[in-house]
């Protein structure tokens, strides 16, 4: 599945035991886990959603973790950027991811990117990568996301919070029947932009939402086929409700519609 990293395939007596509890999952095992080590993850924003993203496919032995923000740590961000403490004050969210996944498993490859991205870089790390993770909080960045891992055919997922709302969506974007971002949320350029700094975001949604993330991410990975492939989940943390929504691809999309046809 995708493309791995040409890396010595095998783990280790302290890795096997590190992760013997991925190792005891029938639908994991030991091969899954040697696939998430020789994995590649592309991380858009380190932010609250990218804080519990980075953490667990550190924490779950993804070999290499690529982390995209060139926004600084503040002090509101601290409610619920849990990547970042009180010393990164200042500091590039990125930069600062780096050090905290360090802290929390030095065998991973952290490759901090300090700045936005443009469309050509995003397309070029989207290409390197195995799956993509887009934990930004703008219509402009989701859809360049969207649009570099449908040219490169990567998995996306995709997650947004704000107040006590949540969604995640996985689209794999290797098959040509797969619906992509822009066929949920077309690009009019219209779309008013709703930010956690107006009206505010409730700290564990963020945890649940990035959660969630890492999760489709990791199965990806593993060589597990993630629950919300081709699917939209909507969380309610105020209520925890939850509701799931079958995708389906938009035939006119200018986006995906003949890039996914296009020979490999």
């Amino acid at each position: 599945m995708g493309r791995f990293r040409e890396r010595a395939g095998h783990l280790d007596k302290d890795q096997r035991l590190r992760y013997s509890r991925h190792i005891l999952l029938p639908n994991i095992g030991l091969e899954g886990q040697e696939r998430l080590a020789n994995a590649h993850a592309l991380i858009v924003g380190a932010g609250g959603l990218g804080s519990p993203v980075a953490l667990y496919l550190a924490a779950s032995g993804v070999g290499h973790l690529t982390v995209c923000d060139g926004d600084t740590v503040e002090v509101s961000n601290l409610q619920r950027q849990i990547l970042h403490g009180e010393a990164a004050l200042g500091r590039n969210k990125a930069a600062s991811a780096k050090e905290s996944l360090a802290r929390l498993n030095a065998s991973v490859e952290v490759t901090a990117v300090p700045r936005a991205v443009g469309k050509p870089e995003l397309r070029g790390l989207c290409a390197q990568a195995d799956v993509v993770v887009d934990c930004s909080d703008n219509f402009a960045t989701r859809h360049a996301v969207n649009d570099a891992c449908v040219a490169a055919r990567r998995p996306l997922v995709s997650g947004a919070a704000i107040g006590f709302d949540g969604q995640v969506a996985v689209f794999d974007l290797r098959a040509p029947e797969s619906p992509c971002y822009h066929c949920l949320f077309p690009d009019t350029g219209l779309a008013d932009e709703v930010r956690c700094a107006d009206n505010g975001i409730f700290s564990p949604l963020v945890g649940i939402i990035g959660s969630i993330q890492a999760a489709e991410a990791v199965a990806l990975l593993a060589g597990i086929v993630p629950g919300l492939t081709g699917h939209l989940l909507l969380v309610e943390a105020l209520t925890m409700n939850c509701r799931r929504i079958a995708l389906t691809k938009d035939t006119a999309c200018p986006v995906c519609r003949l890039a996914c046809n296009a020979p490999a």
